[in-house]
């Protein structure tokens, strides 16, 4: 019997009904990692070469899924909520430095500057800014609620012409509003579909934070306003007909993938050989390989490395992976299970959000949830072909070094505030009292009941 009690106590069950957290989001993790090795190895036709194998790029991501399941464990472990919260305040500082950096050292790839390179790593700067920026928004609306924004408070009491910061409309415009413009302004110059997905992610968290609804409509007019003006810059310094010489010269990309979505046309439509053919094909490649999968994965899908769009579909590890994995996973065991982990992830996330004690933990939850399903979906849309391409990973999934481990640092978050949330609910469930409470005489009659019906 006591070797059977300490099984009991040491099994692998016993361990995982240990474990703190929500065990939902540990199971969309999980899932969403073990997606992520095996679609990257069999999808990275076109990264292998002569001097890489496919076998280099499967140990590299295997590498990077190490650091990640690492950076989840820190968090979930050893970071506990109030030193999130206190290093969530430098998630402006962070964001801001890195996109500074971008605009003078940036490296550009396919005519936008987005990543950095340290020591030989690219640094993707808008994958770091998203969740940076989430968290920090959850910081600034818990202190908004609390009054404890220190530096304004110290200022305003010590120096007399900047009292105005101890009020509340000045706070929310300096710590709310004008992170959320700067950051989204800055976007706009390198990628315009970027700066709208992530601005309205921003916007998005800071309304579910009780940002007051007249504030979340000047930070929309303000939004318009700066795509407005940087369109009309762009079409004053020349427009697509100068290049990179006209200012916001990736708004000529926007006009194209618009027009693309809205009217495809056909590569008929050119003469065969010119070069007007040559770059609508360029053009069409990728979004109708896309399509092509998945129609050819069918229901079924073809089977683990039998994809065949991997080979004329450039990115198709990144940008198309949706794609991919339903035309060697089909509908059903690849494409289904993904949407499933990805809705199931919001909802758990709304859960969570009911029993968080504070707004700091109730935004960031909200925040990152929403940030990490809604660019799923976004993902899912681009490649079936109900949005414009926009070129948005598939979260914990895409190839990515930059986005996995952003992503793990989300994850980790949730599961580390999930941890306090589950403490909540276990303890409403042990406080909470049975809806029906039997009397002694009543269970007696039902005893006597029960004896006189067997008796005939």
């Amino acid at each position: 019997m006591a070797q059977e009690k300490t099984g009991r106590q040491t099994g692998i069950w016993n361990w995982i009904d240990r474990i703190q957290g929500d065990k939902v989001i540990w199971m969309i993790v999980i899932l969403l990692i073990l997606y992520s090795i095996v679609t990257i190895f069999s999808s990275t036709s076109q990264l292998a070469s002569k001097d890489v194998s496919r076998i280099d790029i499967f140990m590299e991501q295997m590498v990077v899924v190490g650091i990640g399941v690492g950076i989840i464990i820190f968090c979930y472990a050893f970071m506990r909520i109030g030193w999130i919260r206190w290093l969530s305040q430098l998630g402006f500082i962070v964001s801001a430095v890195l996109l500074v950096l971008l605009f003078f050292i940036g490296k550009e790839i396919n005519g936008a500057k987005r990543v950095i390179e340290i020591a030989g790593f690219q640094l993707n700067v808008y994958e770091v800014v998203k969740v940076a920026m989430v968290v920090y928004l959850s910081w600034a609306i818990h202190a908004y609620r609390t009054g404890s924004f220190w530096i304004a408070n110290i200022l305003s009491a010590k120096i007399g012409w900047l009292s105005f910061l101890s009020r509340a409309g000045w706070q929310r415009l300096i710590y709310i509003h004008f992170p959320i413009v700067f950051v989204t302004v800055c976007i706009l110059a390198g990628g315009f579909s970027s700066a709208m997905f992530i601005g309205g992610i921003l916007i998005l968290t800071v309304l579910i934070g009780g940002v007051p609804g007249k504030d979340i409509a000047k930070l929309i007019g303000v939004a318009l306003l700066a795509v407005a003006c940087s369109y009309g810059l762009f079409k004053a310094t020349g427009g697509k007909e100068a290049g990179d010489k006209a200012q916001f010269s990736r708004w000529a990309t926007v006009e194209e993938r618009i027009a693309r979505f809205l009217c495809p046309g056909s590569v008929e439509e050119f003469q065969p050989g010119t070069k007007e053919w040559q770059e609508h094909l360029d053009e069409i490649r990728q979004p109708e390989g896309a399509k092509i999968a998945i129609k050819e994965g069918g229901l079924f899908g073809k089977g683990p490395g039998k994809s065949t769009q991997k080979y004329t579909v450039a990115l198709i590890f990144s940008d198309f992976m949706f794609s991919f994995i339903i035309e060697e996973y089909g509908l059903l065991f690849g494409a289904i299970p993904l949407i499933i982990l990805y809705v199931s992830l919001l909802a758990r996330g709304s859960i969570i959000v009911r029993y968080c004690d504070n707004e700091f933990a109730r935004t960031a939850v909200a925040g990152l949830t929403l940030l990490i399903s809604t660019q799923a979906m976004m993902h899912m849309f681009i490649n079936v072909g109900l949005w414009p391409l926009t070129g948005q990973t598939l979260p914990m999934i895409s190839h990515g070094n930059s986005s996995f481990l952003a992503f793990s640092v989300a994850f980790g978050i949730l599961l580390s505030i999930s941890k306090m949330a589950k403490k909540k609910v276990d303890k409403a469930v042990q406080e909470a009292e049975p809806l029906i409470v039997p009397s002694d005489d009543d269970v007696k009659d039902g005893l006597d009941d029960l004896d006189a019906f067997e008796s005939n």
